[in-house]
């Protein structure tokens, strides 16, 4: 059994995050708190994505609201498929009991950019990162023409050996997709197109993914694990990128991966470092050539050492 406790929290973006979705200016989430009959704290967080298909911030706050204050393991597994945050935080938060971190330092990052020019004039501060080796920038978002221009000008603006991720959040239809596809076929250096159709275009992105060179990873697609295991089924042999704070049970996750042998790239949904350092312990069941796409500390004013501490000390549960 352990005791329970939890905390909401909100974080606003030092510049507003702009998306095919629209504009993201505040992440807010749960921190949850579970207590052995040790003492020994485990630590998650539940951090909502309604648009990738997870709960609502609301929905998961029902649902803390609804646990007393001591709890069973099969109290949480049970928790219901609708709530893939609150499942994964839950789990997550047991595993921090037993679970080492993943060693961050050994790793190497994907660095979110801006969307637009913006991204021209902060790749100066990505490249001065050496643990970044990929850039990830979001496209779909201005008229393709402009996109494509700044597109060619951070290609040439940054080292060869940099590798380019071009994310459409579904942001684009077939005609603009083949467009980017027939630039990008002639630049190896663009790792993937991320969900460049919505996600109920599936068989025209396979389709896509059979004509041209450039692979395509599916994202919204396949943003909880029921999901992914119906897009695995439906044929999708190519990258599925996993942000595992929306995904579900992280026991879930290995055992798909386990039995599918998936090229799974994890990704961050602009999480705390509470998520990320849950969402890295699933590192290695993916493709371990890939870096990882949590190069995002960057939109964020640093924390304070006693962040957790003082979030603890000056709220109250929901």
């Amino acid at each position: 059994m352990y005791s329970f406790d939890y905390r909401l929290y909100r974080r606003d973006f030092q510049t507003p995050l702009q998306t095919h979705h629209g504009i993201w200016k505040t992440r807010e989430g749960i921190i949850i708190r579970l207590t052995d009959e040790r003492g020994e704290i485990g630590w998650g967080e539940i951090a909502p994505l309604p648009l990738f298909g997870s709960e609502t911030l609301e929905m998961a706050s029902a649902f803390c609201v609804s646990l007393g204050k001591v709890i069973t393991p099969q109290i949480l597994s049970s928790i219901a498929d609708e709530l893939p945050a609150t499942q994964f935080a839950f789990e997550s938060a047991i595993e921090s009991l037993t679970l080492p971190d993943f060693n961050i330092t050994s790793s190497l990052y994907s660095y979110l950019l801006p969307s637009g020019v913006a991204a021209l004039e902060s790749l100066p501060k990505a490249l001065s990162h050496r643990d970044i080796n990929t850039l990830k920038w979001k496209i779909g978002v201005s008229p393709p023409d402009k996109e494509l221009k700044i597109w060619r000008e951070l290609m040439a603006a940054s080292p060869p050996e940099i590798k380019i991720r071009l994310d459409a959040n579904g942001g684009l239809n077939l005609q603009t997709a083949e467009t980017w596809l027939k630039n990008t076929d002639e630049s190896p250096r663009v790792e993937f197109i991320e969900q460049p159709l919505g996600v109920d275009r599936f068989r025209e992105m396979l389709r896509l993914s059979l004509d041209y060179k450039t692979p395509i990873a599916l994202d919204e697609s396949v943003a909880t694990l029921t999901q992914l295991e119906d897009i695995y089924q439906k044929g999708w042999r190519g990258i599925f990128v996993v942000k595992p704070c929306i995904m579900g049970f992280p026991s879930r996750f290995r055992k798909l991966c386990r039995q599918y042998q998936l090229d799974v790239v994890l990704s961050s949904v602009l999480e705390t470092e509470i998520g990320r350092r849950s969402a890295l312990r699933l590192v290695g069941w993916g493709r371990v050539d890939r870096s990882l796409g949590f190069g995002v500390n960057q939109w964020f004013a640093a924390n304070e050492p006693d962040w957790l501490d003082n979030l603890w000390q000056t709220s109250s549960p929901i």
